[in-house]
């Protein structure tokens, strides 16, 4: 199934379901495990669709409520030790009641040997039974990190997907707005191009989406009149990242379309991705306007929000304390106008009055010989007055 961007026709949005069999996973160079095959090689082709693994011991007395077939079930030694307290018949029910669930995988942890009641379940039933010497804690970790990556959801987006000051910026806008052209210009600045033309998204616990480059599209980028470049070629190893983490959206409109949006940054907005929030700006285009100066001040900037700062917030409550000094919203316009109005001669005289009366040097002797130390001034000897002629 997939559906248009409301915002941007020309974005194509298609959720993938995500699958992998039982055989892959064991094959998988990605699992950190030494996983063996000892029972149900018939279900190896059995499909792995949930990304998370469950360890019901219950299931082993009958109580199957919970119990999630497309899950891996893992039995560890809680399990394994209440199975040698039972007798070989007893023992056979119970590994029948579990593997007729039509389960896609059970592994065995501990290194433990499965009893042979357990491996004719296996066989009978077409469930594959592995075994891993390593612990259960262990297992369950490293079989986590293998499917979140391999089942994860993913999708598919039409824009540029760039690294800059290690903030993830995904470029979008209709086709010819300048986002290739944008990217290559803070690619020439040092930043690291991740895909271009086509990202390929997958999301990741805690709530995070990634961005990679398609497998055939990978290092190159378009750019109209130029052709195909190979950036890994043209400015080397440091100018290419193979993945990248989400965190903001610069949509690229023209400038006649930009009219009403929010020009001091108010109305926080959001793009989804894989039902994922990520914060979005609307950038508007035009000739002569440095588009790479812009999205590194975007990257700059959403640095500062993860610091908790916020400059429009900032200033709003910086009005607000100067146009309210009591705490009170409701001032009068007129008033605030006379307060930041420059103050009246009559008002500063007296202040510059005593000012000059204090830097007059005083006629007093006290005063005067204290005056006379100073470099400043110094005395003159007094003229002889001239004879009336």
């Amino acid at each position: 199934m997939s559906y248009q961007d409301p915002l941007n026709p020309t974005v194509t949005i298609k959720p993938e379901g995500q699958r992998i069999s039982v055989r892959e996973l064991l094959a998988s160079p990605g699992v950190a495990l030494e996983l063996t095959l000892v029972a149900g090689e018939s279900g190896l082709d059995r499909p792995l669709r949930h990304p998370r693994v469950q360890k019901s011991g219950l299931a082993l007395v009958g109580h199957f409520h919970g119990l999630v077939p497309a899950r891996i079930q893992v039995l560890g030694e809680t399990e394994m030790s209440y199975l040698d307290t039972l007798d070989s018949p007893a023992r056979s029910r119970a590994a029948r009641g579990l593997f007729s669930l039509g389960l896609s995988c059970v592994v065995l942890t501990g290194g433990h040997t499965p009893p042979v009641e357990m491996r004719d379940a296996a066989e009978a039933t077409g469930t594959p039974l592995v075994v891993t010497p390593s612990r259960s804690s262990r297992t369950i970790n490293a079989l986590h990190a293998l499917l979140d990556e391999r089942l994860a959801p993913q999708t598919h987006l039409h824009g540029v997907l760039v690294d800059v000051f290690g903030v993830g910026v995904l470029i979008l806008g209709k086709s010819g707005i300048g986002k290739s052209e944008s990217a290559l210009e803070l690619v020439m600045r040092g930043h690291r191009l991740v895909a271009d033309d086509v990202v390929r998204c997958d999301w990741r616990p805690p709530n995070m989406v990634f961005g990679q480059p398609a497998d055939l599209l990978r290092h190159h980028m378009e750019i109209r009149g130029l052709g195909i470049l190979n950036v890994k070629d043209l400015f080397g190893v440091t100018s290419v990242r193979e993945r990248k983490r989400i965190d903001i959206v610069v949509r690229l409109v023209e400038w006649e379309e930009q009219s009403g949006n929010d020009r001091l940054g108010l109305e926080p907005k959001s793009f989804s991705i894989l039902s994922t929030a990520i914060r979005e700006l609307t950038v508007p285009v035009r000739p002569a306007r440095d588009m790479g100066s812009i999205l590194e001040m975007a990257a700059r900037n959403e640095l500062l929000r993860r610091a908790g700062r916020n400059a429009t917030q900032e200033l709003l409550d910086r009005i607000d304390q100067r146009l309210s000094p009591s705490g009170d919203a409701t001032l009068d316009p007129d008033r605030e106008l006379e307060s930041l109005a420059a103050p009246s001669i009559d008002a500063i005289e007296p202040h510059f009055t005593e000012v000059n009366r204090a830097s007059r040097p005083s006629d007093r002797p006290s005063e005067r010989s204290q005056s006379d130390d100073s470099s400043a001034w110094v005395r003159l000897p007094r003229p002889d007055r001239v004879p009336n002629e």
